[in-house]
Protein backbone atom coordinates (compact mmCIF):
# COMPACT_ATOMS: atom_id res chain seq x y z
CA UNK A 1 0.00 0.00 0.00
CA UNK A 2 2.84 2.40 0.91
CA UNK A 3 4.62 1.49 -2.32
CA UNK A 4 1.56 2.44 -4.35
CA UNK A 5 1.32 5.78 -2.55
CA UNK A 6 4.97 6.52 -3.30
CA UNK A 7 4.44 5.67 -6.97
CA UNK A 8 1.39 7.95 -7.09
CA UNK A 9 3.36 10.76 -5.48
CA UNK A 10 6.16 10.37 -8.02
CA UNK A 11 3.65 10.35 -10.84
CA UNK A 12 2.01 13.51 -9.52
CA UNK A 13 5.37 15.25 -9.19
CA UNK A 14 6.42 14.49 -12.73
CA UNK A 15 5.25 16.82 -15.48
CA UNK A 16 5.62 15.88 -19.11
CA UNK A 17 4.83 19.27 -20.63
CA UNK A 18 6.74 21.49 -18.21
CA UNK A 19 9.25 19.16 -16.71
CA UNK A 20 13.04 19.41 -16.56
CA UNK A 21 14.56 20.93 -19.67
CA UNK A 22 18.14 21.03 -20.76
CA UNK A 23 19.73 24.45 -20.43
CA UNK A 24 23.22 25.49 -21.56
CA UNK A 25 23.64 27.69 -18.47
CA UNK A 26 22.52 25.87 -15.36
CA UNK A 27 22.40 28.94 -13.10
CA UNK A 28 19.93 30.63 -15.47
CA UNK A 29 17.60 27.68 -15.71
CA UNK A 30 13.99 28.68 -15.29
CA UNK A 31 14.82 32.35 -14.75
CA UNK A 32 12.28 34.60 -16.48
CA UNK A 33 12.59 38.39 -16.27
CA UNK A 34 9.35 40.33 -16.03
CA UNK A 35 10.78 43.82 -16.45
CA UNK A 36 11.08 43.69 -20.24
CA UNK A 37 10.94 46.73 -22.47
CA UNK A 38 7.39 45.97 -23.58
CA UNK A 39 6.02 47.27 -20.28
CA UNK A 40 7.34 50.74 -21.09
CA UNK A 41 5.71 50.52 -24.51
CA UNK A 42 2.36 49.64 -22.89
CA UNK A 43 2.69 52.56 -20.47
CA UNK A 44 3.32 54.97 -23.32
CA UNK A 45 0.41 53.53 -25.29
CA UNK A 46 -1.91 54.22 -22.41
CA UNK A 47 -0.59 57.74 -21.90
CA UNK A 48 -0.61 58.65 -25.60
CA UNK A 49 -4.04 57.28 -26.59
CA UNK A 50 -6.83 58.26 -24.16
CA UNK A 51 -9.20 55.69 -25.70
CA UNK A 52 -7.03 52.85 -24.41
CA UNK A 53 -6.82 54.36 -20.94
CA UNK A 54 -10.61 54.73 -20.88
CA UNK A 55 -11.04 51.13 -22.08
CA UNK A 56 -8.96 49.75 -19.20
CA UNK A 57 -10.86 51.82 -16.65
CA UNK A 58 -14.25 50.77 -18.00
CA UNK A 59 -13.34 47.08 -18.08
CA UNK A 60 -12.24 47.28 -14.45
CA UNK A 61 -15.40 49.08 -13.36
CA UNK A 62 -17.74 46.88 -15.40
CA UNK A 63 -16.28 43.79 -13.72
CA UNK A 64 -18.26 44.78 -10.63
CA UNK A 65 -17.97 43.43 -7.13
CA UNK A 66 -18.68 40.22 -5.26
CA UNK A 67 -20.12 38.87 -2.04
CA UNK A 68 -18.45 36.08 -0.03
CA UNK A 69 -20.59 33.12 1.00
CA UNK A 70 -19.54 31.40 4.24
CA UNK A 71 -21.14 28.44 5.98
CA UNK A 72 -21.10 30.27 9.31
CA UNK A 73 -23.14 33.44 9.87
CA UNK A 74 -20.52 34.79 12.28
CA UNK A 75 -17.75 34.21 9.73
CA UNK A 76 -19.93 35.79 7.03
CA UNK A 77 -20.47 39.03 8.97
CA UNK A 78 -16.85 39.28 10.10
CA UNK A 79 -15.45 38.63 6.62
CA UNK A 80 -17.75 41.19 5.00
CA UNK A 81 -16.67 43.82 7.51
CA UNK A 82 -13.01 43.03 6.85
CA UNK A 83 -13.40 43.28 3.07
CA UNK A 84 -15.07 46.69 3.42
CA UNK A 85 -12.48 48.19 5.77
CA UNK A 86 -9.17 46.53 4.88
CA UNK A 87 -6.42 49.11 4.15
CA UNK A 88 -4.92 48.86 0.67
CA UNK A 89 -2.36 51.68 0.71
CA UNK A 90 -2.27 54.89 -1.35
CA UNK A 91 -5.21 56.13 0.71
CA UNK A 92 -7.46 53.31 -0.55
CA UNK A 93 -9.71 51.15 1.64
CA UNK A 94 -11.67 48.03 0.81
CA UNK A 95 -11.30 44.98 -1.38
CA UNK A 96 -12.83 46.86 -4.33
CA UNK A 97 -9.92 49.31 -4.32
CA UNK A 98 -7.43 46.45 -4.23
CA UNK A 99 -9.14 44.65 -7.11
CA UNK A 100 -9.23 47.86 -9.18
CA UNK A 101 -5.45 48.26 -9.00
CA UNK A 102 -4.90 44.52 -9.37
CA UNK A 103 -7.09 44.21 -12.48
CA UNK A 104 -5.63 47.37 -13.96
CA UNK A 105 -2.14 45.87 -13.87
CA UNK A 106 -3.49 42.55 -15.15
CA UNK A 107 -5.00 44.17 -18.25
CA UNK A 108 -2.10 46.49 -19.06
CA UNK A 109 0.83 44.14 -18.41
CA UNK A 110 -0.84 40.74 -18.63
CA UNK A 111 0.13 40.00 -15.01
CA UNK A 112 -0.32 41.50 -11.58
CA UNK A 113 1.13 41.02 -8.14
CA UNK A 114 -0.19 41.72 -4.65
CA UNK A 115 0.66 41.02 -1.03
CA UNK A 116 -1.19 40.11 2.12
CA UNK A 117 0.24 41.98 5.12
CA UNK A 118 0.10 40.31 8.54
CA UNK A 119 0.32 42.02 11.90
CA UNK A 120 0.08 40.18 15.18
CA UNK A 121 -0.70 36.94 13.40
CA UNK A 122 -3.75 38.41 11.64
CA UNK A 123 -4.39 39.74 8.17
CA UNK A 124 -4.35 43.53 8.37
CA UNK A 125 -3.74 44.85 4.85
CA UNK A 126 -3.76 44.19 1.11
CA UNK A 127 -1.40 45.88 -1.32
CA UNK A 128 -0.89 45.62 -5.05
CA UNK A 129 2.60 46.14 -6.40
CA UNK A 130 4.48 47.22 -9.50
CA UNK A 131 4.92 44.03 -11.47
CA UNK A 132 7.55 45.64 -13.71
CA UNK A 133 9.96 45.76 -10.75
CA UNK A 134 9.75 42.02 -10.11
CA UNK A 135 11.18 38.95 -11.76
CA UNK A 136 10.23 35.34 -11.40
CA UNK A 137 11.75 31.90 -11.53
CA UNK A 138 9.96 28.67 -12.22
CA UNK A 139 10.59 26.26 -9.38
CA UNK A 140 11.45 22.59 -9.79
CA UNK A 141 7.78 21.94 -9.26
CA UNK A 142 6.06 23.36 -12.38
CA UNK A 143 3.04 24.24 -10.25
CA UNK A 144 5.03 26.86 -8.32
CA UNK A 145 6.85 30.08 -9.14
CA UNK A 146 9.25 32.13 -7.05
CA UNK A 147 9.07 35.93 -7.20
CA UNK A 148 12.25 38.01 -6.96
CA UNK A 149 12.43 41.62 -5.83
CA UNK A 150 15.23 44.20 -5.43
CA UNK A 151 16.81 44.86 -2.06
CA UNK A 152 18.15 48.19 -0.78
CA UNK A 153 21.22 47.80 -3.00
CA UNK A 154 19.20 46.98 -6.11
CA UNK A 155 20.19 43.31 -6.18
CA UNK A 156 17.48 40.75 -6.82
CA UNK A 157 16.70 38.16 -4.20
CA UNK A 158 13.77 35.82 -3.53
CA UNK A 159 11.08 37.57 -1.53
CA UNK A 160 11.03 35.93 1.91
CA UNK A 161 7.29 35.24 2.36
CA UNK A 162 6.18 33.70 -0.89
CA UNK A 163 3.01 32.30 0.67
CA UNK A 164 1.75 35.85 1.31
CA UNK A 165 2.22 36.98 -2.30
CA UNK A 166 -0.56 37.07 -4.86
CA UNK A 167 0.33 36.56 -8.51
CA UNK A 168 -2.00 36.31 -11.51
CA UNK A 169 -1.39 36.09 -15.25
CA UNK A 170 -3.85 36.86 -18.03
CA UNK A 171 -4.10 34.18 -20.73
CA UNK A 172 -0.56 32.77 -20.25
CA UNK A 173 0.97 30.94 -23.17
CA UNK A 174 2.55 27.51 -23.08
CA UNK A 175 5.97 28.90 -24.03
CA UNK A 176 6.25 31.19 -21.00
CA UNK A 177 4.19 32.28 -17.98
CA UNK A 178 4.34 35.99 -18.77
CA UNK A 179 0.66 36.45 -19.51
CA UNK A 180 -0.71 38.42 -22.45
CA UNK A 181 -1.44 42.14 -22.19
CA UNK A 182 -4.64 43.65 -23.54
CA UNK A 183 -2.38 45.97 -25.58
CA UNK A 184 -0.61 43.15 -27.36
CA UNK A 185 -0.68 43.74 -31.11
CA UNK A 186 -1.44 47.46 -30.73
CA UNK A 187 2.01 49.16 -30.91
CA UNK A 188 2.24 49.01 -34.72
CA UNK A 189 -1.17 50.57 -35.29
CA UNK A 190 -0.69 53.01 -32.43
CA UNK A 191 2.57 54.20 -33.99
CA UNK A 192 0.75 55.00 -37.25
CA UNK A 193 -2.03 56.77 -35.34
CA UNK A 194 0.42 58.94 -33.43
CA UNK A 195 2.19 59.89 -36.68
CA UNK A 196 -1.16 61.05 -38.09
CA UNK A 197 -1.93 63.07 -34.96
CA UNK A 198 1.55 64.62 -35.00
CA UNK A 199 1.11 65.56 -38.66
CA UNK A 200 -2.28 67.11 -37.91
CA UNK A 201 -0.72 69.21 -35.16
CA UNK A 202 2.12 70.34 -37.44
CA UNK A 203 -0.25 71.21 -40.29
CA UNK A 204 -2.59 73.21 -38.09
CA UNK A 205 0.33 75.01 -36.51
CA UNK A 206 1.42 75.98 -40.00
CA UNK A 207 -2.11 76.98 -41.00
CA UNK A 208 -2.64 79.03 -37.84
CA UNK A 209 0.80 80.68 -37.94
CA UNK A 210 1.23 81.58 -41.60
CA UNK A 211 4.67 82.24 -43.07
CA UNK A 212 4.97 84.66 -45.99
CA UNK A 213 7.32 84.96 -48.93
CA UNK A 214 7.99 88.61 -49.94
CA UNK A 215 9.70 88.97 -53.33
CA UNK A 216 10.73 92.37 -54.74
CA UNK A 217 11.25 92.48 -58.52
CA UNK A 218 13.42 94.88 -60.51
CA UNK A 219 16.62 94.72 -58.47
CA UNK A 220 18.68 92.89 -61.13
CA UNK A 221 20.89 95.86 -62.12
CA UNK A 222 21.09 97.36 -58.61
CA UNK A 223 24.30 97.57 -56.62
CA UNK A 224 24.57 94.54 -54.22
CA UNK A 225 24.94 96.76 -51.16
CA UNK A 226 21.93 98.85 -52.14
CA UNK A 227 19.91 95.72 -52.93
CA UNK A 228 20.75 94.28 -49.50
CA UNK A 229 19.79 97.51 -47.79
CA UNK A 230 16.51 97.66 -49.70
CA UNK A 231 15.63 94.06 -48.88
CA UNK A 232 16.38 94.66 -45.20
CA UNK A 233 14.13 97.72 -45.18
CA UNK A 234 11.28 95.75 -46.79
CA UNK A 235 11.73 92.91 -44.25
CA UNK A 236 11.61 95.35 -41.32
CA UNK A 237 8.51 97.09 -42.60
CA UNK A 238 6.77 93.76 -43.24
CA UNK A 239 7.62 92.48 -39.78
CA UNK A 240 6.34 95.72 -38.22
CA UNK A 241 3.07 95.42 -40.13
CA UNK A 242 2.60 91.83 -39.02
CA UNK A 243 3.38 92.63 -35.37
CA UNK A 244 0.87 95.47 -35.36
CA UNK A 245 -1.74 93.08 -36.76
CA UNK A 246 -1.16 90.74 -33.80
CA UNK A 247 -1.65 93.61 -31.34
CA UNK A 248 -5.07 94.46 -32.76
CA UNK A 249 -4.04 97.50 -34.78
CA UNK A 250 -4.01 97.69 -38.55
CA UNK A 251 -0.91 98.97 -40.31
CA UNK A 252 -0.48 99.19 -44.07
CA UNK A 253 2.58 97.82 -45.75
CA UNK A 254 3.87 100.26 -48.36
CA UNK A 255 6.70 99.33 -50.71
CA UNK A 256 8.18 100.86 -53.85
CA UNK A 257 8.53 98.64 -56.87
CA UNK A 258 7.07 95.34 -57.98
CA UNK A 259 6.53 93.40 -54.71
CA UNK A 260 4.89 89.97 -54.66
CA UNK A 261 3.62 88.44 -51.38
CA UNK A 262 2.60 84.77 -51.09
CA UNK A 263 1.76 82.51 -48.16
CA UNK A 264 4.28 79.69 -47.89
CA UNK A 265 2.61 76.33 -48.33
CA UNK A 266 -0.81 77.79 -49.10
CA UNK A 267 -1.13 75.58 -52.17
CA UNK A 268 -0.59 72.38 -50.13
CA UNK A 269 -3.96 71.02 -48.90
CA UNK A 270 -4.29 69.36 -45.49
CA UNK A 271 -4.95 65.65 -45.93
CA UNK A 272 -8.24 64.22 -44.74
CA UNK A 273 -7.44 62.04 -41.73
CA UNK A 274 -10.95 60.94 -40.78
CA UNK A 275 -10.92 57.64 -42.71
CA UNK A 276 -7.45 56.34 -41.71
CA UNK A 277 -7.91 57.41 -38.07
CA UNK A 278 -11.25 55.62 -37.88
CA UNK A 279 -9.80 52.46 -39.45
CA UNK A 280 -7.03 52.34 -36.88
CA UNK A 281 -9.34 53.13 -33.97
CA UNK A 282 -11.68 50.35 -35.08
CA UNK A 283 -8.83 47.86 -34.75
CA UNK A 284 -7.78 49.19 -31.34
CA UNK A 285 -11.33 49.26 -29.97
CA UNK A 286 -12.05 45.76 -31.30
CA UNK A 287 -9.11 44.47 -29.22
CA UNK A 288 -10.65 45.87 -26.04
CA UNK A 289 -14.00 44.14 -26.62
CA UNK A 290 -15.98 47.29 -25.79
CA UNK A 291 -18.60 48.87 -28.07
CA UNK A 292 -17.25 52.09 -29.61
CA UNK A 293 -19.92 54.37 -28.14
CA UNK A 294 -18.89 53.36 -24.61
CA UNK A 295 -15.55 55.03 -25.35
CA UNK A 296 -17.10 58.20 -26.75
CA UNK A 297 -16.76 57.20 -30.42
CA UNK A 298 -20.11 58.02 -32.02
CA UNK A 299 -19.61 56.61 -35.49
CA UNK A 300 -23.35 56.10 -35.97
CA UNK A 301 -26.17 58.36 -34.80
CA UNK A 302 -28.37 55.38 -33.90
CA UNK A 303 -25.64 53.26 -32.35
CA UNK A 304 -26.62 51.32 -29.23
CA UNK A 305 -25.59 48.11 -27.58
CA UNK A 306 -27.22 45.11 -29.18
CA UNK A 307 -27.98 41.85 -27.42
CA UNK A 308 -25.10 40.15 -29.18
CA UNK A 309 -22.63 42.86 -28.14
CA UNK A 310 -23.85 42.67 -24.54
CA UNK A 311 -23.41 38.89 -24.48
CA UNK A 312 -19.89 39.11 -25.90
CA UNK A 313 -18.87 41.84 -23.45
CA UNK A 314 -20.40 39.88 -20.58
CA UNK A 315 -18.31 36.84 -21.51
CA UNK A 316 -15.17 39.02 -21.57
CA UNK A 317 -15.93 40.35 -18.11
CA UNK A 318 -16.58 36.87 -16.73
CA UNK A 319 -13.23 35.71 -18.15
CA UNK A 320 -11.54 38.56 -16.27
CA UNK A 321 -13.41 37.60 -13.12
CA UNK A 322 -12.31 33.98 -13.42
CA UNK A 323 -8.70 35.12 -13.64
CA UNK A 324 -8.79 36.99 -10.32
CA UNK A 325 -11.21 34.75 -8.43
CA UNK A 326 -8.45 32.42 -7.06
CA UNK A 327 -6.73 35.46 -5.55
CA UNK A 328 -9.97 36.68 -3.97
CA UNK A 329 -10.68 33.21 -2.55
CA UNK A 330 -7.14 32.97 -1.15
CA UNK A 331 -7.53 36.33 0.63
CA UNK A 332 -10.84 35.33 2.18
CA UNK A 333 -9.63 31.90 3.30
CA UNK A 334 -6.42 33.30 4.76
CA UNK A 335 -8.34 35.84 6.81
CA UNK A 336 -10.82 33.29 8.11
CA UNK A 337 -8.11 30.78 8.97
CA UNK A 338 -6.06 33.36 10.90
CA UNK A 339 -9.18 34.44 12.78
CA UNK A 340 -9.89 30.85 13.81
CA UNK A 341 -13.08 30.63 11.72
CA UNK A 342 -14.30 28.13 9.17
CA UNK A 343 -12.14 28.87 6.07
CA UNK A 344 -14.64 27.45 3.58
CA UNK A 345 -15.91 30.29 1.42
CA UNK A 346 -17.38 30.74 -2.03
CA UNK A 347 -17.32 33.86 -4.19
CA UNK A 348 -20.66 35.11 -5.55
CA UNK A 349 -20.05 37.79 -8.17
CA UNK A 350 -22.60 40.53 -8.74
CA UNK A 351 -24.80 40.24 -11.80
CA UNK A 352 -23.57 42.03 -14.92
CA UNK A 353 -26.44 44.09 -16.31
CA UNK A 354 -25.69 45.66 -19.70
CA UNK A 355 -29.17 45.60 -21.20
CA UNK A 356 -32.15 47.90 -20.80
CA UNK A 357 -34.15 47.01 -17.70
CA UNK A 358 -37.37 47.51 -19.65
CA UNK A 359 -36.33 44.92 -22.25
CA UNK A 360 -35.32 42.45 -19.52
CA UNK A 361 -38.67 42.90 -17.76
CA UNK A 362 -40.51 42.43 -21.06
CA UNK A 363 -38.57 39.23 -21.74
CA UNK A 364 -39.48 37.92 -18.28
CA UNK A 365 -43.14 38.75 -18.98
CA UNK A 366 -43.07 36.81 -22.25
CA UNK A 367 -41.51 33.83 -20.48
CA UNK A 368 -44.19 33.91 -17.76
CA UNK A 369 -46.96 34.13 -20.36
CA UNK A 370 -45.50 31.23 -22.34
CA UNK A 371 -45.28 29.11 -19.19
CA UNK A 372 -48.89 29.98 -18.34
CA UNK A 373 -50.10 28.93 -21.80
CA UNK A 374 -48.17 25.65 -21.57
CA UNK A 375 -49.62 24.85 -18.17
CA UNK A 376 -53.17 25.60 -19.39
CA UNK A 377 -52.63 23.40 -22.44
CA UNK A 378 -51.54 20.47 -20.26
CA UNK A 379 -54.75 20.76 -18.26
Amino acid sequence: MAKKRNQAALAAKACQLRGDRGHPFGTLKGFIPLGAGEERVYQQLREAIPVLDAAVGKLVRLSGGFTPRCRSHAAQAQLEQFLKSVPCGRGQVGIDSFLSGYMDSLLVYGRSVGEMVLQGGRLRGLFWGDVTQLQMEEADNPMETVLYGPDENGRLHPLPYQNLLLFTTLNPEAAHPYGVSLFRGMPFLADILMKIYASIGTNWERAGNIRYSVVCQGAEGMDPAAAQERSGQIAREWSRAMEDGKNGTVRDFVAVGDVQIQAIGADAPILDSEVPVRQILEQLVAKTGLPPFLLGLSWSTTERMSTQQADILTSELWALRRSVEPVVRKICRTYLALEGLDPQVEIAWDDISLQDITEEAQAELYKAQAEKYRSEARK
